[in-house]
């Protein structure tokens, strides 16, 4: 085994999500800002001399051959570049699986990023971040990182300054959702209210988190909160103690709530409620990624 390499691969939240349509092609076209945050899994890189991808996880049920995104990014990398040495990929996983967080899509943001350093290639993040959009809407946005207006189906990405600083309490609860399932059962065209997406990017560039907070937003809330009604519930307790809002994130179940920096106290107190009354398995309390803090994943 030759040269290794390790990397964090963050997980994301959506301050405010919104479809605007269905395309013909099925695609949906969306407004969203993402928001990167410090909640992470790891991945540990070994080049091989041997022309093989290999995986290890600390998750027994996640596949690891081709239907793994972390493989499925290394195969591309060596077959646009005719690569012909080989790596194995160690995966601890951390953010919350299916959960909203863009956790597969991150892993294979990073694995664009740590296979291509150590096969030496010349590649930039926006050829990453082109190459990524193969493997998933998400990927480009992780290979970014930070904050970011997203547009078309996810792949159009404008940077945006950093968040102001805050405490983002995260919490998963026992269930799976199906992002395929959220969309085909959105009314698109059906809804009544849309988020004010141009409204929370100036407030953004204000550094105004009560204004991003009064236009926390997500449409496919209309769907996923019917099917699985704790999301209410978690959002609720957030707001009952403390957060200045709380949403779903992505298609959920994940849901968080911002709480300023003096709340961190709050915080805690509902991450402890949220736990002890069984709303949730997974409970973090984390701030938001600042992308001029690191420029590397």
């Amino acid at each position: 085994m030759g040269e290794m390499l390790q990397l964090k691969a963050y997980g994301k939240i959506n301050l405010g999500l919104d479809v605007v349509r269905r395309r013909e092609d099925g695609y949906h076209e969306v407004r969203m800002i993402m928001q990167t945050v410090k909640l992470y899994d790891k991945l540990t890189f070994s080049l091989l001399d041997e022309d093989v991808i290999r995986i290890k996880t600390n998750l027994g049920f996640l596949p690891v051959n081709e239907d793994n995104l972390v493989y499925k990014a290394v195969k591309l990398l060596k077959d646009t570049y005719h690569v012909e040495k080989g790596m194995e990929i160690d995966l601890f996983k951390c953010i919350p699986v299916a959960a909203g967080m863009a956790g597969g899509s991150t892993d294979c943001a990073a694995a664009l990023v740590g296979a291509a350093k150590l096969f030496g290639l010349d590649v930039s993040r926006k050829e990453l971040m082109e190459l990524g959009v193969k493997l998933g809407a998400d990927v480009p946005y992780c290979v970014l990182r930070g904050t970011a207006l997203s547009e078309g189906i996810g792949e159009e990405l404008t940077s945006l300054p950093p968040m102001p600083d805050c405490f983002i309490l995260i919490a998963k609860p026992p269930v799976g959702v199906s992002t395929k399932f959220v969309y085909e059962h959105l009314d698109a065209a059906g809804l009544s209210k849309h988020p004010d997406i141009d409204g929370m990017v100036n407030a953004i560039r204000d550094k105004d988190l009560k204004g991003i907070c009064d236009r926390m937003e997500n449409v496919l809330e209309t769907v996923t909160v019917p099917e699985y009604p704790v999301i209410e519930e978690i959002k609720n307790c957030m707001k009952e103690n403390g957060a200045m809002n709380a949403l779903m994130s992505g298609s959920g179940p994940t849901v968080f709530g911002i709480y300023r920096e003096e709340d961190e106290e709050a915080a805690n107190r509902a991450k402890d409620l949220i736990r002890s009354k069984g709303l949730a398995n997974q409970v973090f309390l984390v701030k938001p990624f600042n992308q001029l803090e690191q420029k590397n994943i």
